[in-house]
């Protein structure tokens, strides 16, 4: 089992996307128990992604337009570093 840690800047997304919106809270919630589980379960569709903030890092899908940036500490093993929640497209969206 992966442990999550989360960033300043994901603590910061989190709160400008999220924000009190039960079905996304819930969402991410779901997302967050896979990706400690196996951040390459199939419904996260994890792959790398380059992003305007973190360069090259991995994303995983929350929802048809939520994502989870995050990455492997350099570390520890089974660290988890989540670096942003990003919208696919729109104002909040991380990708290039």
């Amino acid at each position: 089992m992966y442990t999550l840690l989360s960033t300043k800047t994901f603590d910061e997304s989190y709160k400008k996307i999220i924000k009190i919106d039960e079905q996304k809270v819930k969402k991410t919630q779901k997302a967050f128990n896979l990706l400690q589980q196996d951040p390459f379960y199939p419904s996260l569709k994890s792959h790398k992604a380059n992003t305007r903030s973190f360069g090259e890092r991995w994303s995983s899908w929350i929802t048809g337009n939520l994502r989870i940036i995050w990455d492997f500490d350099e570390d520890q093993q089974l660290v988890i570093l989540l670096l942003a929640i990003t919208e696919h497209s729109g104002t909040h969206k991380e990708y290039k």
